[in-house]
């Protein structure tokens, strides 16, 4: 069955037949694919060319229409070659699948593959403006669905983590989501780093963290010392510690 374009995949590293995609394309071009790449268009080579561009563009669209809406398509003349994008990138992998070694109207044996990023400057403006399309349209349709609530308070959360500023409801609702949470630990943060500007700052040689780190360091000493009185020093020979025998009195 074709795919559904309106449904998305659970899983963007599958394809529509729930083969794995892989980091990087094979050599060749064919295969699944890449996750890291959308691709919607199909490199189709060995096409016997039998007129002119414009009939050979009408012959390819005919034949790889069937498997989904086409976006638009590109024909090298005289390389027998063509480039055909589809709408959808499930669309695209089905038809790989579908129109592999077949013919179109001259018994040739196509040779489809996936293409390459099209290096033109406009084609790539045009492939990012139609991925931000894709990206309201599914915006939009998770509000439709009833999620708008969690949805803006998410984006609220991330532009006041973001900004730096504080939610207004954020110590009085006891059952705070959880993406309120690391603006309170931004809060404390920068309570914490007010505190320590405001804190007084010692005016001798030495700073304030070494005074203390020297009354810490004397703590200590002075409470090894008690204990060492009560337990007693053991007699030290050299590195070893001489503790005397068992049946010494």
């Amino acid at each position: 069955m074709l795919p559904d374009p309106t449904t998305a995949l659970p899983d963007s590293s599958k394809d529509c037949f729930a083969r794995d995609k892989f980091a990087d394309y094979r050599d060749d071009m064919g295969g699944v694919g890449s996750f890291t790449r959308h691709n919607r268009t199909l490199y189709i080579g060995r096409i016997k060319e039998t007129g002119d561009g414009k009939e050979t563009e009408e012959v390819v669209v005919r034949h790889f229409k069937e498997w989904g809406p086409i976006e638009r398509v590109r024909v090298l003349q005289y390389r027998s070659v063509a480039f055909v994008t589809y709408e959808s990138e499930l669309n695209a992998q089905f038809a790989k699948e579908a129109m592999a070694c077949q013919s179109l109207d001259n018994d040739e044996i196509l040779n489809v593959r996936w293409a390459t990023e099209d290096p033109n400057p406009t084609t790539k403006v045009l492939e990012k403006r139609k991925l931000e399309e894709w990206g309201q349209e599914a915006i939009a349709k998770k509000l439709q669905e009833g999620v708008h609530e969690e949805f803006v308070d998410a984006v609220r959360s991330i532009k006041a983590l973001e900004d730096g500023t504080v939610l207004e409801n954020e110590d009085e609702d006891e059952g705070q989501d959880y993406t309120e949470q690391p603006i309170s630990k931004r809060r404390r943060l920068q309570e914490s780093a007010i505190s320590s500007e405001q804190a007084p700052q010692s005016s001798g040689l030495l700073s304030t963290d070494t005074l203390e780190g020297l009354r810490y360091f004397a703590e200590l000493r002075k409470r090894s010392s008690d204990v060492s009185k009560i337990v007693g020093k053991p007699n030290i020979i050299g590195l070893i510690a001489d503790y005397g025998s068992d049946d010494d009195e």
